[in-house]
């Protein structure tokens, strides 16, 4: 299969779109399972939100890394796009929120298909360069697989931060 960046880009940020607004939903759907809880949102944290938009980056990160091979930085820019995307999350829903209160639903929305977009747009750039080459590109994966440890392990043992907080309930994590 021929190599088309923007195509490829295109169809990851549908495919994350898609999937991180269906596991909004999952751990209810699947009656709090503990299994969807893994990869699912289980609350309405800005950290389970940030957990919506990692683990579908990540599952088409895989996918596309089969026909990205000869790319030497490819995880080097996934990790890139995803910090990005992942960072944007807090800091738009924490910008918001302090400037001007509660934010509504859609605008939680749109931070969610805005940092997406934002993680396939750096991967674009940066996949356009093709500047970096990495000696070391298990160094990036290994960095990605501890964050999705984090995402996994901060469900069931979550830190008493605001970042982790469910802003309804009161609540932190599964419990």
């Amino acid at each position: 299969m021929k190599r088309n960046v923007s195509l490829w880009q295109f169809a990851g940020f549908c495919l994350t779109a898609l999937l991180g607004t269906m596991l909004h939903y999952l751990y209810e759907w699947s009656g709090e399972s503990i299994v969807a809880a893994l990869v699912a949102s289980v609350n309405e944290s800005t950290w389970e939100h940030m957990k919506l938009l990692f683990f579908p980056l990540f599952l088409f990160a895989w996918i596309q890394s089969y026909f990205f091979k000869e790319c030497g930085n490819f995880w080097w820019v996934k990790l890139g796009g995803l910090l990005v995307g992942l960072s944007l999350i807090p800091a738009l829903y924490y910008t918001y929120n302090g400037a001007i209160g509660k934010s509504p639903d859609w605008y939680n929305i749109a931070v969610f298909f805005t940092a997406a977009a934002a993680a396939f747009f750096v991967e674009w750039r940066m996949f356009r360069r093709n500047r970096t080459r990495c000696k070391h590109p298990w160094i990036a994966l290994l960095l990605i697989g501890i964050l999705g440890v984090l995402f996994i392990v901060f469900t069931f043992e979550t830190p008493r931060l605001p970042l982790f907080r469910d802003p309804q309930t009161g609540t932190y994590g599964i419990g």
